[in-house]
């Protein structure tokens, strides 16, 4: 059977692609800034005769064919860039480059992948169809490396027929996968505001606008779009994050700037907000005698999960692992640029257990302590290759 021969090779090659994850580990690079990252990657393919193409400056994107190769492309998608974060994990394979860690896990997503390639590239022989790699930088950082991937053609000869990508998840034990279908992450968008006065001495107000008391009114003002304007059965989050102004005691400064996230489930109510978000702020602050800048940088889209799609995989997950091993994923108001691509084409972004309580092993994605079980990798690359050669979408 074609699952136990998947299960076979990658119980065959986890220690190999362990090591693997420890070089992607130690060697970390930040978002579009993959140069290293992405020739280990073409080396790898080269490695297991896989085709590829270079695209977004760093990105690969590898081609396996299975027979028939016409009848269906599925596309697997990994990210690749890390954080600036300094690393206080003491193991051997320790970020070499200061000020930068691996602490979302995409060295592990990556290192999936290139897992999942070499074991549909040594069985193209038993699958039918296509399947499309897609090593993508830049998922940290605005605009997200997805939506220039998508710009360059990435999702065009061959057209996938639907989208995978994981995300390692340290409270999910390890050998457990999650799915969720429709909406499962938020959009995610930056706010950043400039009040303007002439400034003056705190013990005179009545000569300036205080812009420290209309940065106040406002971020308090803001939260009124939230709770008095958004369907509440529809998750919204407006967070104001920076506060910055002013540097004595007597002066009121002539400048506040403020930052901040704006994060949504619908994409529709998403951008009815930016216009109650721009009208607000420039009202009040214009009412209240100064002037304003304010910049709504639109980031990423919301992750959605085709409800076919999602019912298809984990049926198949189910078979892979057993039934009791897959769980529902919850609801997030945190952002993947993986939502470009599922705006786009049917997506499916699922969980890979990486947690393991009795090794200590706990801490939360994007912190300096982050790491994983790595019995996770056999499962992660596993699940992808089974994926990538089953999944036959729209389902018959």
């Amino acid at each position: 059977m074609l699952k136990e021969k998947i299960r076979g090779l990658a119980t065959k090659y986890a220690a190999d692609f362990i090591e693997v994850r420890h070089y992607l580990h130690a060697n970390p690079e930040l978002s579009y800034q993959e140069f290293e990252t992405s020739k280990f990657i073409q080396n790898k393919l080269n490695e297991f005769g896989i085709s590829f193409r270079i695209m977004a400056t760093t990105g690969v994107v590898g081609i396996i064919e299975g027979k028939n190769p016409s009848k269906r492309t599925i596309a697997l998608r990994a990210d690749m860039d890390a954080l600036p974060i300094q690393e206080e994990n003491h193991v051997s394979y320790k970020s070499k480059n200061a000020g930068i860690m691996h602490a979302c896990g995409h060295d592990v997503h990556t290192t999936c992948l290139l897992g999942a390639a070499k074991i549909l590239s040594e069985l193209k022989s038993e699958w039918e169809g296509t399947v499309k790699l897609i090593f993508q930088p830049g998922e940290e950082r605005n605009p997200g490396g997805a939506s220039i991937l998508i710009k360059e053609g990435v999702l065009e000869n061959p057209k996938p027929q639907a989208i995978f990508g994981l995300h390692v998840h340290p409270q999910l034990e390890t050998g457990k996968l999650s799915f969720r279908s429709g909406k499962v992450m938020a959009s995610a968008d930056e706010l950043y505001i400039t009040i303007r006065s002439k400034g003056g001495h705190a013990a005179a107000p009545q000569s300036t606008a205080d812009t420290i008391l209309i940065a106040s009114q406002l971020i308090v003002s803001l939260q009124q779009i939230i709770s008095r304007n958004r369907d509440p059965f529809s998750p919204s989050v407006l967070s104001i994050t920076s506060f910055q102004g002013g540097h004595t005691t007597n002066v009121i400064p002539s400048e506040v700037k403020l930052m901040g996230t704006f994060r949504a489930m619908d994409e529709k109510w998403r951008f009815k907000a930016h216009e109650l978000i721009r009208k607000q702020a420039t009202e009040l602050v214009h009412s209240m005698g100064a002037e304003i800048d304010l910049i709504i940088d639109v980031g990423y889209p919301t992750v959605y999960n085709n409800e076919q799609l999602n019912s298809v995989s984990r049926v198949l997950a189910e078979n892979y692992l057993g039934p009791e091993n897959i769980l529902e994923t919850e609801l997030r108001m945190g952002a993947e640029d993986f939502g470009y691509y599922s705006q786009v084409i049917p997506g499916c972004f699922y969980r890979l257990g990486s947690g393991n309580l009795a090794k200590g092993i706990s801490a939360g994605v994007h912190t300096p302590t982050f790491n994983i079980d790595e019995n996770a990798i056999e499962v992660g690359m596993g699940m992808m290759a089974w994926l990538g050669a089953r999944v036959d979408f729209p389902s018959k």
